[in-house]
């Protein structure tokens, strides 16, 4: 135990805590401009007639916001602190890991300010202008140099799975980042892509769909492979399983972002590979959710007095779900319904509210009484209240979307006898009204929970140390 805490002064925490904070706070400020947008497609006059303020400019920076300070600032958190608990020693590079947070508070501190005054490259996930681009490739390079340093000079022979994981991660976002974002700088925040026509959108949807399969998949099962073992008390039910998640995943994974441009001008034999390996994605996904989820074998009981065990799981749950719709909406037929609805902005919010939230929130419960010197938190009463309140407001949030969507989609190709259009788009966004109220209730729902969370965080931070000791919970 002596040497358990001996070795764990060397660590440094220092750099987790700060990204674990604004973990919490980023995922408050993206998810109420998410809301806030939400509620303008119900009440537009909220944009207040104020061009800062409109669904245009500030939807690329909710959508910023919680992928890149949100989920982003909960893997620097969490794989910093897991490399150096799995490797047993202390991060590489000295301040160059301080340099990777205060650097990533600076990027997006930028795009803050500059997405509502309408800088923009219009490239989804990647509308930042070129400064700020540079400026990512660096924070960016430095975050995998520390990373891999810290491998490097592990204490143990092994690798584990996890940091695989992080790793692929890591590097494949460094490269589809520096391709995608190649442009020729006209002015100071102003650029014109390098890449034309088809070539720019197959370019933008390799880099759009490896972005969710690499950062928003590939992190987070990082984050699974060790948060949810270490919750449970378990083993990770199949090693071996892991590794060939991890290879089957990363080999298939980037090819399938041709689905996204289905009966476009990409030619027909790019859209048929990307459908083809997309449904193939289907079986090493489901088996990374199968294996965090049968890790819980021997301790299902866990699931009924431990919130945070909770959030993990049923975040899997999310994550199976996601990666069967995905695959299923990959299909020529079912795009041909889906694409351009908002059945894929339920499909997207099932995956970033179900998945990538819930098995963050769950990273950082388990984190910040182990931070900052507590034994647990603050209330596990507000823990489970939280839980219940993501659960309710994804699911409120995804049928919505999911009705609205199919809804959309067969208004729009119904014809009448003579061929014309049955329905106007007009009718088709009065009908999807009521829709957008349930989706905006479902949103201020999982706002209010991560609302609880900071409380319980602060209160948990500032309690005098070690005072809040561990309740024994009789099964």
């Amino acid at each position: 135990m002596n040497q358990e805490k001996q070795l764990e002064s060397g660590y440094n925490y220092r750099v987790v805590r700060q990204f674990t904070l604004v973990t919490i706070l980023w995922g408050i400020v993206g998810m109420a401009v998410g809301v806030l947008i939400a509620a303008q497609l119900v009440w537009p006059s909220l944009n207040f007639d104020t061009p800062y303020l409109t669904y245009s400019r500030l939807r690329p920076l909710h959508t910023n916001a919680v992928i890149f300070a949100f989920g982003t600032s909960a893997l620097f958190a969490t794989s910093y602190y897991v490399v150096q608990r799995t490797c047993q020693t202390r991060l590489f590079g000295g301040k160059l890991a301080e340099f990777t947070f205060w650097g990533w508070q600076a990027v997006i501190l930028s795009a803050a300010i500059s997405l509502p005054l309408g800088y923009t490259t219009s490239k989804e996930y990647a509308e930042l202008e070129w400064p700020i681009d540079i400026a990512i490739a660096i924070v960016w390079v430095s975050y995998a140099v520390v990373f891999f340093g810290t491998l490097v000079k592990r204490k143990t022979s092994h690798i584990y799975v996890a940091n695989w994981f992080f790793g692929a991660f890591i590097l494949t976002v460094a490269v589809l980042h520096i391709v995608n974002s190649m442009a020729i700088p006209v002015s100071g925040m102003k650029s014109y892509s390098i890449y034309s026509g088809a070539v720019d959108a197959m370019i933008q949807w390799w880099y759009g769909h490896n972005a969710v399969g690499f950062l928003l998949t590939a992190g987070f099962l990082g984050m699974m492979y060790y948060f949810v073992p270490k919750q449970a008390g378990r083993p990770v039910y199949s090693y071996r399983l892991s590794i060939v998640h991890f290879w089957a995943l990363i080999s298939l994974y980037i090819w399938a972002g041709p689905h996204h441009l289905h009966y476009t001008a990409l030619p027909d034999w790019a859209q048929s590979l990307g459908m083809v390996m997309s449904i193939i994605l289907f079986a090493p996904s489901w088996g990374g959710m199968i294996n965090g989820i049968m890790t819980l074998s021997g301790a299902w009981h866990k699931l009924r007095y431990d919130p945070i065990l909770r959030f993990l799981i049923v975040s899997l749950s999310f994550y199976g779900m996601s990666t069967f719709e995905g695959p299923m909406m990959a299909i020529k037929s079912v795009n041909a319904l889906s694409h351009y609805t908002d059945w894929t902005i339920g499909h997207v919010h099932s995956g970033a509210l179900g998945w990538v939230a819930m098995v963050s929130i769950g990273a950082v419960y388990h984190l910040v009484p182990k931070l900052f010197g507590q034994e647990r938190m603050y209330s596990i009463s507000l823990i489970n209240t939280h839980f219940w309140l993501a659960t309710v407001g994804v699911v409120l949030y995804i049928v919505a979307m999911w009705i609205s969507g199919v809804m959309q989609g067969l208004m729009w190709s119904a014809v009448n006898a003579d061929g014309t259009l049955q329905y106007s788009f007009v009718q088709s966004l009065q009908a999807s009204y009521p829709f957008y109220f349930v989706r905006f209730v479902g949103g201020a729902i999982y706002l209010s929970g991560m609302l609880l969370m900071a409380y319980n965080a602060y209160k948990t931070i500032m309690a005098p140390k070690a005072s809040l000791k561990a309740i024994e919970q009789v099964a």
